[in-house]
């Protein structure tokens, strides 16, 4: 193990056809899942495997270091988050290609050169994903969202590429930076609205890309969990990155959720305000009451069920409340070199089975 402050990449180093960065922290159970599948993706194309760790506490980087995989480890567990993952493994890459994996999916094989040969028809796409297949549908926050349908997991041109995507490197660079180090979560769509604003397309393709198996945890313990990492602060330290920079109203404009959760913070400013109406305390009573059940009540009639009204509601008040902290937040330079060590080297870089693509 050794510390470093620049990436052999940096330095020159020759580059392979496709790098896939896998994120992980405590991911012991499914990473060897993950590598193995990243491992016979890449062989069909030319490449590496970068697994970035976010100071995992359990086996995830003795499992993952026993692979002909390079190894990457943060060195400070307060930047844990999880933009910080795909740049740290970015730092480390060499790909002329760069996929993003999390930590619990699969990568399928078929997928990478299907993406290449798309890359190398439409030069004007900085990046090109695929189907993202869900195989925990069970739990009600994975239920939820396969009801919303979201045009960008449909095929064709997409504003994000959420799940992850192949990405061009030199669009990245122009970009200037793989994934924000502050984001605690967004950092795919802040990916996407830079690239955008830059002239750059994304696309979706019909094809196979990963494998996800979700958080199992019920859906309450899920939100506190996301209030402990700071999950739910992404989207106000998206719109805090975003500020002054060309691609703002992208941000502002794209965001279902940024309307969703402003609608929530002028909810709670409203029942505050009712204390202070000139009215008698029953008076203020009854309408704290009724405007504080009233998006209940929309919801239910919407979904036809209390329960999944009041998990949304519950869900909106968690991110609302995150979104304030996260504009908040201080946030350090993205384009700053995260301190990192390498812990495993791979014995020699992947050949290709095929050829590469242009």
């Amino acid at each position: 193990m050794r510390d470093i402050s620049m990436p052999d990449s940096a330095h020159g180093a020759a580059r392979c056809s496709v790098s896939v960065i896998i994120k992980a922290f405590n991911e012991e159970k499914k990473i060897c899942a993950a590598i193995e599948s990243s491992l016979e993706a890449v062989a069909e194309v030319g490449g590496e495997v970068i697994l970035a760790d976010s100071c995992s506490t359990d086996r995830t980087v003795e499992l993952a270091s026993k692979y002909p995989i390079r190894v990457v480890q943060l060195l400070n567990p307060e930047e844990r988050c999880c933009g910080v993952g795909p740049q740290l493994g970015y730092q480390h890459s060499r790909g002329e290609y760069v996929y993003i994996l999390d930590g619990d999916m699969k990568m399928v094989s078929g997928f990478l050169p299907e993406a290449l040969a798309f890359l190398a028809q439409h030069p004007e796409a900085a990046g090109v994903g695929g189907r993202l297949i869900e195989l925990n549908n069970e739990t009600l926050e994975y239920r939820e969202r396969g009801l919303r349908n979201a045009a960008h997991l449909s095929p064709g041109e997409v504003d994000r590429l959420d799940g992850g995507g192949l990405y061009r490197r030199r669009a990245v660079e122009e970009a200037g930076y793989l994934s924000d180090r502050n984001l605690h979560s967004y950092e795919e769509f802040d990916l996407a609205v830079r690239l955008r604003s830059l002239g750059w397309k994304l696309w979706r393709i019909p094809v196979d890309a990963v494998t996800h198996y979700g958080h199992d945890a019920p859906p309450y313990q899920l939100l506190q969990r996301r209030w402990r990492s700071r999950y739910v602060c992404g989207l106000g330290e998206l719109v805090h990155a975003a500020l002054g920079q060309p691609h703002m109203r992208p941000v502002l404009r794209g965001m279902r959720e940024l309307r969703i959760y402003s609608a929530v913070l002028a909810w709670w400013a409203i029942l505050l305000c009712i204390a202070f109406w000139p009215l008698p305390a029953l008076a203020r009573g009854l309408g704290f009451a009724a405007v504080a059940v009233l998006p209940l009540l929309l919801m239910a009639w919407r979904k036809r069920s209390m329960a999944r009204a009041m998990y949304s509601v519950v869900s909106w008040c968690f991110n609302a409340a995150g979104l304030v902290l996260g504009l908040l937040h201080p946030q350090q330079p993205p384009r700053g070199l995260i301190s990192s060590r390498i812990v495993h080297e791979p014995p020699q870089a992947l050949e290709p089975r095929h050829e590469h693509y242009a």
